[in-house]
């Protein structure tokens, strides 16, 4: 199984906004996709913006490329996100999830 995470922050109600844009458009669109084993939202405040952190898990690096095409390491950040993020990373982090319980 490989964990992906991306981070992006939010200020003021955009936060809100992205939460909303996660678990209404992104969440559905994750559960129909193969491969696809879950995926987690976290979120903090950091010097007065809210940065959220997302973790999806994946059952493998094939089908991340499914969703994500062959380079796998950039980030997909649809144009409804972008609108309501401060800053975002371009990137996504992938690590083989050692350990579950």
């Amino acid at each position: 199984m490989i964990a992906r995470l991306w981070r992006g922050r939010a200020k003021g109600a955009n936060a809100a906004a992205y939460l909303r844009h996660f678990t209404e458009t992104i969440t559905p669109k994750l559960k129909a996709l193969a491969g696809h084993q879950g995926a987690w939202l976290l979120r903090r405040e950091v010097e007065g913006e809210t940065e959220f952190l997302a973790l999806t898990l994946w059952e493998s690096l094939d089908a991340i490329r499914a969703f994500a095409g062959d380079a796998v390491e950039t980030a997909i950040v649809e144009p409804q996100a972008q609108a309501v993020l401060s800053s975002f990373d371009s990137f996504a982090r992938h690590y083989e999830v050692a350990t579950k319980r």
